[in-house]
């Protein structure tokens, strides 16, 4: 309540990506110490073995996860974990540094709860990230969100993907291949079948490669797909996902639809892609309708529009193994992981489940394919 009534009206005054590096400023320096996090994460992890799970040979000690974007750089992440996530994903990064688009890039749609953003995958490159966490103590499970450096032509993607893949496999606890933000010219043209394939094809070969080269496991390879593509791209998409044996789907990124926006003033914005409740229910439909379609056989991690325990458990019925927060995160405050993470204790409980797989696409209906929204 202290955030939602007193920190958060004064933040919501100033510049969105400002405040997010001061926030993230004053994280590094109230948690840089270890034995400060280790006191915060006893209040704020929630243990339980009914949220507990093991996936692609991982373990999550729990379901929710803080989705790319937050900690682009890899410099906050230790910090980030403590406050209650089962894990944390970097990024997105791309093969060569880059500084975005112009600012302003972020803007808050506070009538919707929502944010707007058209930042362009600015980062430091995966040569000074590689870097940077050869120098840390990885405390979370870590994941690895890569992209495509801005002035890289489509047809050399997989060139360029592959050298963040390469510097980044050491760190990297499952990589997530983005080709859905709207914010980088082009890219979303990476989902049509004939690009997605030969990328996918290519980063599987280097997983192979480097695994054997290192004797270790190849590591779990998940794709990022927008909530506005059609149910003849979801096909295309589940079929390449198929033929490449990828480990699972992310689901979704921010969406390009502004229809049912509310907030005074959202269409003098610019271009950009929104996140939070305006994203929720197409998020929703599509989770559940690639449940359906795969029979439950393809991991999902389901992301947008998840404040509280209630959207998360709805995320997981629809059909996500995971959920991952953002959006949730800046308007709900730093408690609001132990908050769902609790929320979805209790749900256990109450509904006597042993653990939370046994919600994982109860709403989904086999017989009765949902349509996504068109």
């Amino acid at each position: 309540m202290l955030y939602k009534k007193v920190v958060r009206p004064i933040l919501f005054r100033f510049d969105p990506e400002s405040v997010h590096h001061f926030v993230m400023k004053w994280l590094r320096v109230a948690l840089g110490l270890s034995f400060v996090r280790a006191i915060v994460k006893r209040w704020c992890c929630v243990h339980t073995s009914s949220l507990e799970q093991t996936m692609w040979g991982l373990e999550f000690d729990n379901p929710v996860g803080l989705a790319a974007g937050f900690d682009k750089n890899a410099e906050h992440f230790n910090e980030l974990a403590s406050l209650g996530f089962g894990y944390v994903e970097i990024g997105t990064v791309t093969g060569e540094g880059q500084v975005g688009n112009e600012r302003p890039r972020m803007f808050r749609l506070p009538e919707d709860r929502g944010l707007l953003n058209r930042m362009g995958f600015n980062n430091h490159g995966s040569s000074v990230v590689a870097a940077r966490l050869a120098k840390k103590r990885i405390e979370p499970l870590l994941g690895v969100n890569i992209g495509k450096t801005k002035v890289v032509p489509l047809d050399e993607a997989p060139a360029d993907y592959e050298k963040s893949f390469r510097r980044l496999f050491d760190f990297a606890r499952y990589f997530v291949v983005n080709v859905s933000s709207p914010n980088t010219p082009g890219l979303r043209e990476l989902q049509n079948k004939e690009p997605l394939t030969e990328l996918l094809a290519h980063l599987q070969r280097i997983n192979a490669e480097m695994a054997a080269q290192k004797s270790v496991a190849r590591r779990p390879i998940l794709l990022k797909i927008a909530p506005d593509i059609t149910d003849g791209q979801l096909d295309d998409i589940l079929e390449v996902i198929d033929a490449c044996d990828i480990d699972g789907i992310i689901a979704t990124n921010t969406t390009i639809e502004r229809d049912d926006l509310h907030t005074p003033g959202q269409d003098e914005l610019g271009p950009g892609g929104v996140s939070g409740r305006p994203v929720r229910q197409r998020s929703v439909e599509l989770i559940r309708r690639i449940y359906t379609l795969t029979e439950g056989r393809l991991p999902i991690i389901g992301v947008g529009g998840i404040f509280t325990a209630e959207d998360a458990l709805e995320t997981i019925r629809a059909g996500a193994s995971l959920v991952q927060v953002w959006t949730g995160f800046i308007y709900e405050g730093p408690s609001a992981i132990r908050r769902i993470n609790r929320g979805l204790e209790r749900a256990c409980k109450e509904n006597g489940w042993a653990n939370i797989r046994e919600a994982v696409g109860v709403d989904a209906h086999p017989k009765a394919i949902p349509e996504v929204a068109q």
